[in-house]
């Protein structure tokens, strides 16, 4: 394990997104984040109008819906041109606007979000699930990919995301960047697809390794997840997961290929919404470095970030530190080092 103390020099807070938002979700991992940046540094956020132009895989920039079957479309946004196609994986709740804003505070000046950055120097990809949340004024579900009833397996996410990029041509393999839940759904990919997968980016990833941890709390703590108490726990088609059946479906399958990865964790404390039980905090400040290192283990000579003064939303909080360890395991991949 290589573990990098990434120094932002200045302490990155929730204060600017706090300050603008009208809904914060500033809770346990996975959890949607603060919503509605104006006044933080962002790229312009699309409305949340679904775009419907067809895939265009050999154009510099797509944007729009691809029908993935069933009846059903996912919102597609990919930039940028190069080998591997970064697939970016966003976390519970969150739709792909997760990787489209920063909030980096002085003396680390402002820094370009991840999906512009990285479209520099290869190809990258996001897109929304059903039921996330768009980071607008105010904060909607998204309508740009066609809602499902949950909860949802980690299975029929996986599914979702080989039917997108199948049916929108974007080419293969893969580099897998996962934040938060997101990274069970790229793990559980490279698992079912090892010939697709040339590589993966854990962003203060969730792990198999949870549960015991938490004790009799498990239970509070999944329906915390599932229900973080926003205004928008009730509308309908809200992402909801089978969180049980998801780490049991990843620790049932093969194993990763071995391919290069990387891990970058946070080092602020997560924050609990007013009212939850403290005995979670605890339970999930105990599990949350055990579970990094775990995710380090998984490959051998797996570089390990740590995002010093970045809470869960490193992508956000530490853009440089995100897109530098993109591109690390993109040099890795096109080096052609398995795992080192």
């Amino acid at each position: 394990m290589i573990k990098i103390d990434a120094r932002l020099g200045g302490n990155v807070t929730l204060e600017c997104l706090m300050r603008k938002c009208l809904l914060v979700f500033s809770i346990v991992l996975a959890t949607a984040a603060p919503i509605a940046l104006s006044g933080c540094d962002s790229t312009s956020l699309e409305t949340n109008t679904a775009v419907a132009r067809a895939p265009t895989p050999t154009a510099e920039e797509f944007s729009g819906q691809v029908d993935v079957g069933g009846g059903r479309k996912i919102y597609l946004h990919c930039k940028g041109s190069g080998s591997p196609t970064v697939i970016l994986e966003s976390g519970f709740h969150d739709s792909s606007d997760t990787w489209n804003v920063t909030d980096t505070q002085p003396p680390v000046p402002k820094s370009p979000a991840v999906f512009p950055g990285v479209a520099t120097f290869t190809r990258v990809c996001e897109y929304d699930r059903p039921g996330t949340i768009r980071y607008t004024k105010p904060p909607t579900l998204t309508a740009r990919s066609t809602p499902v009833t949950g909860p949802r397996s980690l299975t029929s996410m996986v599914s979702d995301l080989d039917k997108l990029l199948t049916a929108a041509k974007v080419p293969g393999p893969y580099l897998l960047v996962g934040h938060s839940f997101g990274g069970m759904v790229t793990r559980l990919y490279a698992q079912i697809h090892p010939k697709q997968t040339a590589g993966l980016v854990f962003v203060d990833a969730f792990g198999t390794n949870m549960k015991p941890f938490f004790g009799k709390d498990w239970t509070s703590y999944l329906e915390l997840l599932n229900h973080p108490g926003t205004a928008l726990d009730t509308k309908r088609g809200f992402e909801t997961i089978d969180v049980d059946g998801a780490i049991e479906a990843v620790t049932r399958a093969q194993p990763l290929p071995e391919v290069p990865l990387a891990v970058l964790s946070k080092t602020k404390p997560f924050a609990l919404p007013p009212g939850s039980p403290k005995s979670l905090l605890t339970s999930l400040e105990r599990v949350w470095p055990k579970v990094q290192q775990t995710l380090v283990d998984l490959e051998p000579q797996t570089p390990h970030f740590l995002a010093t003064g970045s809470d869960h939303y490193v992508q956000i909080r530490d853009p440089d530190l995100t897109i530098s360890a993109i591109r690390l395991v993109v040099g890795r991949v096109n080096n052609g080092s398995p795992s080192a």
